[in-house]
């Protein structure tokens, strides 16, 4: 089997200038994720479904260590909106880590893929209305670029599998291996926010 590639933030080579059009470019590649999975069969799907779960997990670790913080304390409201997302986020972890027990070609598999493909999308809306729009509103081009450069530098060292209930930086200290990576992460986001 060749080496599964899944599309991070900035493949299509756009400078990642701005965190909230980079987020917004990667919600564009999940569906089209969602899209690959849906139509293939066999080896293909079972392919697509991993780089869907792969981009899936860099994206909301990016979005945990990097836009929600900003967000809780960026504009009013913000504790709540984060806590929205999160709770959206948790549940769809635990959607995402069922179905990865299945197998792509069981019966299960496509009506628990297109009831999380509902959940992600409502979420994604939610984040582009109620999270993006007013982080665009908050900051000023360099923060915003020094936030993408934060995101990409969490996305190379992000989980490759979703983790339920490891939304916050609290919980990541009980899972061991994946807290040293989410230390590690934590480590790379506070780098890239530095040098930005």
């Amino acid at each position: 089997m060749s080496e599964l590639h899944t599309p991070q933030a900035g493949d299509d080579h756009a400078p990642d200038l701005d965190v909230v059009g980079l987020l917004m470019r990667q919600h564009g590649d999940i569906r089209t994720l969602f899209d690959e999975v849906e139509q293939s069969k066999g080896d293909e799907r079972r392919d697509a479904f991993h780089r869907l779960v792969r981009l899936l997990a860099v994206h909301e670790t990016a979005e945990e260590e990097v836009v929600h913080p900003f967000a809780r304390r960026a504009f009013e409201g913000g504790e709540q909106v984060v806590e929205d997302r999160l709770a959206e986020e948790r549940a769809a972890k635990e959607t995402l880590s069922a179905l990865d027990d299945l197998d792509t070609d069981d019966p299960e598999f496509l009506p628990k893929l297109r009831a999380l493909r509902t959940d992600v999308q409502e979420h994604a809306r939610a984040e582009e209305r109620y999270e993006f729009t007013h982080i665009r509103r908050s900051t000023d081009v360099t923060d915003l670029a020094t936030m993408a450069k934060a995101v990409k530098a969490a996305e190379a060292m992000a989980p490759t599998r979703p983790h339920p209930g490891v939304e916050s930086a609290t919980a990541n200290v009980a899972l061991g291996p994946v807290a040293a990576l989410m230390d590690r992460t934590k480590d790379a986001v506070r780098k890239a926010m530095k040098n930005g």
